[in-house]
């Protein structure tokens, strides 16, 4: 399994109006391969949306997309390209310990943080050992969502994303993982360059 994750930076005010499109383009989308789950950014970096697409590999990525360029169906119908600023598509691998995208409920009304680790090359097996290590007692806290590092694009990133009920309940969850030393896992390295994003999922999104 991989995830291809696209970051899609919109012009300032029109994330509504994408998601609106991307309403009415999913169904078709969805033909030839299911949507893994759709986010804006509500803190951090403003104006983007996120979409991630679980494959079985890269050979069935490459056959879904060129399933959707022969599709007339998909080619008649706008999906708001013009609202775009830029993309990037990154090719994720999933973590040993990651359940499957959406495999489990969250219920409604969540928020996702979505941290993005960028490690100097050859650490992310020590960081991979280090969480499988720790990971348990952290989830004691909050499930963790999706947790990957990638293949393809930006290298050498390591990607975590936690649910939340609200903000409140992230400064709570973040204050008493940390008491007794256990958390934040014990990898032997550090990152050189953080990223932080609080999510919102689009009504659409099948992780909720």
């Amino acid at each position: 399994m991989i995830y291809e994750v696209r970051t899609y930076i919109l012009q300032p005010g029109k994330v509504a109006a994408f998601e609106e499109y991307f309403t009415r383009r999913k169904p078709i989308r969805e033909k030839h391969s299911p949507l893994g789950a759709f986010w804006h950014t509500e803190i951090g970096p403003l104006n983007q949306v996120i979409h991630v697409w679980p494959f079985e590999d890269l050979q069935h990525r490459m056959a879904v997309r060129d399933a959707m360029a022969q599709d007339p169906e998909l080619r008649n119908i706008t999906g708001g390209r013009e609202l775009i600023v830029a993309q990037e598509s990154e090719i994720m691998i999933p973590a040993p310990f990651m359940r499957p995208l959406g495999s489990k409920s969250y219920g409604t009304g969540n928020i996702y943080e979505m941290r993005t680790y960028t490690h100097a090359p050859g650490n992310i097996p020590a960081v991979l050992k280090g969480w499988a290590e720790a990971i348990e007692y952290r989830e004691q806290f909050s499930p963790l969502a999706a947790c990957w590092y990638s293949e393809a694009g930006g290298l050498n990133k390591f990607v975590h994303t936690w649910v939340y009920k609200d903000l409140a309940e992230r400064a709570q969850v973040r204050a008493a993982s940390r008491k007794d030393g256990r958390w934040p896992a014990q990898t032997g390295v550090r990152p050189v360059q953080q990223e932080n994003k609080i999510l919102i999922p689009a009504a659409f999104s099948p992780v909720q």
